[in-house]
């Protein structure tokens, strides 16, 4: 839990700096947010890191997506070879990236990719339209999985952190969590994901909408609503390894007073789902940006969240909030490099 006993020097800091008060706009907010994380009044941004998590979907089988499985595999070897979308972001801005392998329905040789960290749960997740998408052991398992890659990037002095994904299928759990945890209609919580016509959203839809019918059907949840092993449950029965890996992260982070950058529509629905598990969380986010997929800018709005940017991304990966990283940047520079009315000698005007 963040402490606000900072906050009224902070924020006098910030209103003295040698500008019109509150001509900054959300870079102040930001550099009040990270001052708050950080509790100081001169905080610095240390070894950025990047965690991505990659896991397979039993609900791909059902024809929500319009990316074959291959594809993930596929893409966490290109990932350690340096060629995606994130790679060339995490080198741009200093992140060091960790592709770690939880649920992908397939094997690496070790020997020909050592940089994918194996953390294999099973090889992907069941499928949620039938039964639980994982077990409670399996659960746990991709919690302390996440919870230890950040433990090792806290290790080597990181204080800001964001996470990524790849798992074909995923915007389903996604679209399913937002509907459960927000009570949105499905329909406004299901898009295209990588790509599906008016067709196969419709099927997306449907078959979304079944899966969330046999799952009341079974009465599997006896917890009392919004209780946090109400919403453990729902995670479990609903999201890949990736996912929950992702949210042990998340929930690690907040432990070691990191902030935490959000990504897209599955990283906002984990950070979502992780804020069910301790709402203080949402005070370490920052969202990086809104993205394409339906839905996105309807769960950022009921969770409050005011994301950086708004460029159309619908990646994935982690790259909107790598984008994102260069403006927390600015927000904590002009709060330890700006000068303030009085030693520049400047008189104070409002």
């Amino acid at each position: 839990m963040i402490d606000y006993s900072l906050a009224p020097a902070l924020q006098e800091k910030i209103d003295n700096l040698n500008k019109p008060k509150g001509s900054l706009g959300r870079l102040e907010t930001l550099a009040l947010q990270v001052g708050l994380i950080q509790h100081s009044l001169t905080p610095r941004l240390t070894n950025p890191c990047h965690i991505l998590f990659g896991g397979d979907h039993g609900i791909e089988r059902e024809g929500v997506s319009q990316s074959p499985r291959d594809v993930t595999w596929q893409q966490m070897i290109n990932y350690v070879k340096g060629g995606g979308g994130v790679n060339v972001f995490c080198r741009q801005h200093g992140f060091k990236l960790r592709v770690v392998d939880v649920g992908v329905d397939h094997d690496f040789d070790p020997k020909l990719y050592p940089n994918i960290i194996p953390r294999k749960i099973a090889y992907g997740t069941n499928d949620f339209l039938h039964t639980e998408a994982m077990s409670r052991e399996q659960y746990e398992r991709c919690m302390a999985v996440g919870a230890e890659m950040v433990d090792d990037c806290q290790s080597e002095g990181c204080n800001i952190i964001c996470f990524g994904e790849m798992g074909i299928g995923n915007t389903s759990p996604s679209s399913i969590l937002m509907h459960l945890f927000l009570d949105i209609p499905l329909e406004k919580c299901v898009g295209a994901g990588s790509g599906l016509d008016s067709e196969g959203v419709c099927h997306k839809l449907e078959v979304l909408t079944n899966a969330v019918s046999n799952y009341n059907r079974r009465a599997v949840n006896p917890y009392a609503p919004h209780s946090i092993g109400w919403a453990e449950t729902i995670i479990r029965y609903f999201s890949g390894y990736e996912m929950v890996a992702a949210i042990g992260g998340m929930l690690r982070a907040a432990q070691y007073n990191m902030v935490i950058m959000v990504d897209g529509f599955i990283m906002t629905a984990c950070m979502l789902a992780a804020s069910q598990l301790n709402p203080d969380i949402i005070d370490y986010a920052v969202f990086g940006h809104c993205g394409d997929e339906s839905g996105h800018q309807l769960m950022l709005q009921a969770m409050g969240a005011q994301p950086l940017l708004h460029l159309d991304m619908r990646l994935g990966e982690g790259t909107g909030a790598i984008c994102a990283y260069p403006i927390v940047e600015s927000a904590v520079n002009i709060l330890n490099e700006m000068d303030n009315f009085q030693h520049a000698g400047i008189t104070k005007y409002f």
